[in-house]
């Protein structure tokens, strides 16, 4: 009996046609997403220079508030972003580091929060960081503090949501990466010499670079569009950039300029993307590289 070409032995015609056969299956998810994202998208940029004219874009540049609100917008990113590496890599070194169970213990932990609402995440925040929360309650009674402290309505209260948030986009990434490394490098290092800090300082960190950029890369490019939290958590004085793009829309009825700030944020965040790719590719951040494809 002979058994019949096996794909590699297939022409490359022949392969091409059948990836073209099964590329059909796209066609649904893409014609949603045309609907659903790339025509409102295109809807936008164009009443951004036409609802009344391109003067929207001179507005957005020369408004204070506009530009400091980006500003904001920036520093808030990245003071979550650095919480969130902080917090993320040593519970991503953890899961690679445990056996069995353990591992996805560590895993559900990390996971199991992204299968709630976001709203109703950000509301049990307000329960717990208010004046009245569970948290000023517990420090007043074992007599830390004499009276509450002011954990929301602030830039600390939107940190606390959006990092509990973020996380999970810091964690895997690292975590995925870190799976992809020897883990006999750190014993041999430290049987040359080399104490547990130093061979991961020089070991182990410089190998999972790429997923601590492209945990960085998600959590700083994400947060950059965070509204909810910021609306419910922080405070009116300081908004994030969506929050003056849902006012200019939703409150003054000003169309033009808020698809404007939108269209701005955009290209910023292409701008965030494009430049962060240029010092990892998504393969190697997401955990599969030119050999798991050969």
């Amino acid at each position: 009996m002979i058994d019949g070409p096996g794909p590699a032995a297939l022409p490359v015609r022949a392969r091409a046609h059948l990836v073209d056969g099964w590329g059909l299956l796209t066609l649904p998810g893409v014609g949603f997403l045309a609907l659903a994202f790339f025509v409102p998208l295109a809807g936008m940029m164009v009443r951004s220079v036409s609802d009344p004219s391109p003067a929207n874009y001179l507005a957005v540049a020369e408004t204070p508030v506009f530009l400091r609100s980006m500003l904001y917008t920036f520093e808030v990113a990245l003071l979550v972003t650095l919480i969130c590496l902080v917090l993320g890599y040593p519970w991503a070194y953890l899961m690679n580091q445990a056996a069995g169970r353990w591992r996805w213990v560590l895993a559900a932990m990390v996971v199991l929060p992204l299968w709630s609402s976001l709203l109703v995440r950000t509301y049990a925040w307000t329960v717990l960081l208010r004046d009245s929360g569970v948290v000023n309650q517990l420090l007043e009674r074992i007599h830390l503090i004499g009276q509450p402290l002011p954990l929301m309505g602030n830039t600390l209260g939107v940190a606390i949501g959006m990092t509990q948030l973020m996380l999970p986009f810091m964690v895997l990434p690292i975590f995925a990466v870190l799976r992809q490394i020897d883990v006999d490098l750190l014993p041999a290092a430290e049987s040359l010499g080399a104490r547990p800090l130093a061979a991961f300082v020089r070991v182990l960190w410089p190998l999972s670079l790429p997923g601590v950029f492209a945990g960085c890369l998600l959590v700083f490019v994400v947060s950059l569009g965070f509204f909810i939290t910021p609306a419910l958590l922080g405070s009116g004085r300081s908004p994030m950039l969506s929050q003056l793009i849902v006012e200019q829309t939703n409150v003054l009825f000003h169309f033009g300029v808020g698809s404007a700030l939108a269209v701005v944020l955009l290209i910023v965040t292409f701008a965030v993307i494009w430049l962060g790719t240029r010092f990892v590719p998504w393969t190697q951040a997401l955990g599969y590289g030119e050999s798991d494809r050969a």
